[in-house]
């Protein structure tokens, strides 16, 4: 199967900085013994140096073009390839900033910010961090990050079900499939009911904690998310509103639309695809509900001497309270992708979030249309998009694809198990007119021969 990979680039060196003799020497006499023998002393003489069949050693310089070779066998954005597979990882371009500011030392080394005094930096980093979700989703709270976007989902279903103290949660079957899949891993065992819910529903169900949206939607189509939320409120249910956060510089915000709870996925806001994480989840809701929020927040306060300082301020894991009252076990620190985040969103700015959204929404459009003209392939371009759509082929998607990749472009993802004969084509601003017009032309010779 093709993969994508924005990550790599041969031409970057990265440092690699060994420790000095006297550093080994100061490090082991803290620890108090005088060599690393000392050290592992605890394991067995014969365990400690077994003999490995190993290949004889290569330079640095013989090492690398090894893994170049290894890195070629890969379809990927970075040799060669256009791109035009989506479904919840994005191709974006990552402004130089982002790594930059990632590859500081006091951000590479730092994990959990236990300790504020020592962690003032990290802190900071996960205030502006919520701020910034806070004003792209329009809500009133954000937690300090989740683990990606299904895990956020997830847990904002569980905690629609502590706040309305109801065992039924909705899903639109309209959605991607990876999200109900984690909400059934992570309910399994709570008593957790998931109900089916068809996108254009007149009423639902009254004893539903919420209903689950997502918009724009696993096909790439924009959900009537006010109409949704007003019928979950009739009901005393919940609105839980999974969003594209690349598409709120262009769509209006879901706390426009009085929605409760917002979750994301942060990878496509300048965190590499990098063959599918680490990702970090985004988590926002209203502000009455933020004792059942999941995870962390980082607070801003003054110290005694009147000094801006950033501590934890509500801490809702079972690392922190009684097990009991815990609303989540969440414990690994997200910061490091978090920084990803905030700095990209920082580096573009408002204007810039619009621009790109904008870039991704008119050239996705463009692609429909100019694959809407061929004879043997259809797009519904009658809906509302944004920069996924979907494209019924002739044959068999995979198919279609594996002829793409011959011409080294790869192509959308098969979903011909929701839509017949179905491939989810995805555009973004790294699509170029000449790329889109490649794969246009490329379609054209494949409706031909099939």
């Amino acid at each position: 199967m093709a993969s994508v990979n924005s990550y790599v680039n041969t031409s970057v060196n990265h440092p690699y900085i060994p420790s000095t003799d006297s550093e080994r020497a100061e490090m082991l006499g803290v620890i108090g013994v005088d060599s690393l023998d000392g050290l592992l002393g605890d394991i067995p003489a014969e365990h400690r140096h077994p003999s490995l069949n190993l290949a004889p050693g290569l330079s640095e310089q013989e090492l690398s073009s090894v893994f170049v070779t290894i890195a070629a066998e890969n379809a990927s954005s970075s040799n060669g390839y256009i791109s035009f597979l989506g479904a919840g990882a994005y191709s974006h371009y990552i402004p130089s900033t982002v790594r930059s500011i990632l590859q500081r030392g006091e951000f590479v080394t730092a994990y959990t910010p236990y300790q504020p005094e020592a962690a003032q930096g990290t802190l900071q980093v996960g205030f502006e961090f919520q701020t910034v979700i806070c004003q792209l989703t329009g809500m009133e709270v954000a937690n300090a990050g989740m683990y990606d976007g299904p895990t956020a989902f997830a847990e904002a279903c569980l905690m629609a079900a502590r706040v309305t103290k109801r065992t039924r949660v909705g899903v639109l079957s309209s959605i991607d499939a990876r999200l109900p899949d984690t909400l059934r891993a992570y309910s399994k065992y709570q008593g957790i009911e998931i109900v089916s819910i068809d996108p254009d529903v007149l009423e639902i169900p009254d004893d539903l904690a919420c209903i689950g949206i997502q918009s724009p939607n696993f096909f790439g189509g924009i959900e009537d998310v006010e109409r949704l939320t007003e019928l979950a409120h009739a009901s005393g249910a919940l609105s839980v509103v999974h969003v594209n956060p690349t598409a709120l510089g262009m769509f209006k915000a879901p706390g426009e639309f009085d929605v409760d709870i917002v979750t994301a996925d942060g990878q496509p806001l300048g965190v590499p695809m990098a063959f599918g994480g680490p990702y970090v989840g985004l988590f926002a809701c209203k502000k009455a509900h933020i004792r059942q929020m999941p995870g962390r927040i980082i607070g801003r306060t003054t110290d005694t001497k009147g000094r801006t300082g950033y501590a934890l301020t509500l801490q809702t894991r079972e690392q922190h309270i009684r097990r009991e009252r815990a609303t989540s076990n969440i414990c690994t620190s997200t910061q490091l992708i978090g920084l990803m985040v905030t700095v990209y969103v920082a580096t573009l700015g408002k204007q810039g979030m619009k621009d790109l959204s904008n870039l991704c929404y008119q050239k996705a459009h463009y692609a429909a249309s100019e694959i809407n003209r061929l004879a043997d392939f259809s797009v519904d371009v009658s809906g509302t998009f944004f920069h996924e759509f979907v494209v019924s082929c002739p044959t068999d998607p995979a198919r279609v694809n594996a002829a793409l990749l011959r011409q080294k472009i790869i192509g959308g993802l098969d979903i011909s198990d929701r839509s017949d004969n179905g491939m989810l084509i995805c555009v973004t601003e790294t699509s170029s007119k000449a790329d889109i017009d490649r794969l246009v032309a490329a379609l054209s010779e494949i409706g031909v021969t099939s």
